[in-house]
Formats: structure tokens, sequence, C-alpha cells
């Protein structure tokens, strides 16, 4: 099986991609589909336009049930065709292959089982690709949760954050100066940086907030940096 294949799925007796495939396929961010989504939805002249579209939930890994859609190989081709460049084309392309090869074997003759021993290895089969496929789905689903960017509110937490532990460890200076300050504010975002791997505080994704909140609470700033706030601070008296 062709990596195009898990592109489109089967939902109630029909062929269909989802927004999260979609996003994820095209490096999107899911919720700027959604919005492609239901933008076509709101100026829906007929039925057969909210026919394409079928709005579903899907878990995510902190429990809560986030919006998704299902649509149809119509619904595909009009979001679709607002994706352009060399590689959305490559993508599309992979989609229409999916999408034909899905309703090929939905049409073809199907071959019931005969003797008891084909019935049980139809029901064997059908159990492990289940299984297989839910993993896989799984595991694209934490993928891309981990992968999500910081919503605002946790980017501004993670903000307030590093500004209480810097006052924090500046109180045990005594009185600094904003530039004295601002040595420990370095000190720490290089710190953060330097455990995520990332170059500024605005790439940081769902998977680095966990240990970066951690990396906060325990901060200290490196020996440099407290000498330095200590030449400071002996100049001064």
């Amino acid at each position: 099986m062709n990596d195009s294949n898990h592109l489109v799925i089967m939902h109630e007796q029909q062929a269909v991609t989802t927004s999260l495939q979609v996003a994820d396929a095209f490096g999107k961010q899911h919720k700027h589909v959604i919005e492609a989504i239901e933008a076509k939805l709101s100026t829906a002249e007929n039925s057969a336009l909210l026919e394409m579209f079928q709005e579903s939930t899907y878990q995510a890994r902190n429990g809560k049930l986030n919006k998704m859609y299902y649509m149809n190989r119509d619904g595909f081709t009009f979001i679709a065709m607002g994706f352009t460049g060399q590689k959305a084309d490559g993508f599309k392309l992979k989609y229409i292959s999916a999408f034909n090869e899905m309703e090929k074997s939905v049409k073809a003759p199907i071959q019931l089982p005969s003797t008891p021993q084909e019935m049980l290895a139809l029901v064997m089969t059908n159990v492990n690709d289940s299984n297989a496929e839910v993993k896989r789905l799984g595991n694209r689903m934490d993928s891309y949760e981990d992968n999500m960017p910081l919503s605002p509110g946790e980017y501004s937490f993670l903000s307030r954050r590093v500004r209480q532990r810097v006052g924090e460890v500046a109180r045990g200076f005594g009185h600094l100066s904003s530039k004295q300050r601002g040595q420990l504010f370095r000190d720490i975002n290089q710190g953060i940086k330097q455990i995520s791997g990332v170059d500024t505080r605005s790439q940081l994704r769902e998977k680095n907030y966990e240990g970066v909140m951690a990396f906060i609470q325990d901060w200290e700033p490196s020996t440099a940096t407290k000498t330095v706030l200590r030449q400071y601070i002996a100049e001064a008296e």
C-alpha cells in the first residue's frame, strides 16, 4: 500500500478525507483549514455544497473534543483550489490518486467467504488492519498535537512565568537596574532555547511546553551571569 492510501479513508460508505489530514499533508495549521471550510459553507447557495462537508470532532491528547470536518472528493477540490505552488500541486495529485484508488476498491466485486475457515481468516484480517490503522492515526495525531504552536494563552503564561522567575532571582542580588536585569533575561532565554532546540521563544511547540515550564521553575543563572552581576554591584558601591 502506498502512502497516498492514507490520505483517503472510508466513512459512512463514502471515500473521504479529513480537515486534519489535509492540514498535515499541506503543512497548514488545522484552524486555517477549518476557517477555509466554514468560509465556503457560510456562502453556500445550494445543498450540494453543504453535502460535501460533515462536521465532526476528534479527541486531543488532553481529552478535549476539538472540531474537524470530513470532506468528500468534491469538498476537497473546493478547499484545495486555494492551495498553490509546486509542492501543493504534488499533494493534490496524490489526493486525486488516493480518491481514485479508494473508489475503485469500493466498486470492485466482493468475494464472500464460502467456508468457516475463510470467514475466520477474513475476520482476523479486518481486525489486524483496523488495529494497525488506529495505531497509525493515533501516532499521526500525537505528532500533529506535539508540533502545534503554543496557543496565545500558553505563550502569554510562559512569558509571565519568565518575568516572575527573573524577578525572584533578581531580589537575591538586591537592587538591579534594567540593564542588569537584562543579563538575567538573556540567561534564562538562552537556557530555554538550548533545552528546546529553537532559535526564538516564538518557535516553541506544544511538545516543548511542559519541559520549558519545569526549566523556568528550577532555573538559576549561570556562574558567568552571577559573576557579571556581582561585578556591577561592587562597582556601584
